[in-house]
């Protein structure tokens, strides 16, 4: 297949990289919502057939947004490391995700268009091109709340509406 150019990317574009971006901070607003809808003591602790707390979920999204955003603005590789130290205290979660969302405006602006198809290596062992590893940023953040979302339904929570982002 032959390599296109920046023009010719532009022009095949399905979406804008503002776009994607609205469409990113749509998925962490409504998991912001769902980290809100937790009772603390659960959010630290509920599990089921035994899947990890949501909370050590989100430390995970943490880890993999802003530090994976960061290395795809800087090119400086770093490690992986998905342990946060919340002290069981959902509002340092909270300060936390807000703080996160705004560093990924941030680091979205320093993103061009002819980087979004460049090949990386993330965190030093993640291979794919820099579209691909922001599509498995929103993924995997889909996919944990989506376990979230059945672990309020086992304690009687009613989640916010997938659709409202």
């Amino acid at each position: 297949m032959e390599k296109t150019t920046t023009t010719q990317q532009t022009m095949d574009q399905v979406i804008s990289p503002a776009q994607l971006l609205e469409h990113w901070q749509g998925h962490r607003g409504l998991t912001r919502r769902v980290i809100e809808a937790f009772p603390e003591k659960e959010f630290f602790n509920h599990s089921i057939g035994g899947m990890r707390p949501f909370s050590e979920m989100v430390s995970e999204l943490l880890a993999i947004a802003v530090p994976g955003l960061r290395e795809i603005v800087g090119g400086k590789t770093t490690e992986l490391e998905e342990k946060i130290d919340f002290g069981n205290d959902k509002s340092k979660v909270l300060q936390l995700w807000d703080e996160s969302t705004e560093e990924i405006n941030q680091l979205w602006s320093q993103l061009g268009l002819e980087h979004f198809q460049e090949y990386i290596k993330l965190f030093g062992q993640y291979e794919g091109t820099v579209q691909s590893s922001i599509f498995y940023f929103i993924d995997n953040e889909i996919h944990h709340r989506g376990q979230a979302y059945v672990y309020l339904r086992s304690l009687n929570i009613e989640p916010p509406f997938f659709y409202e982002r």
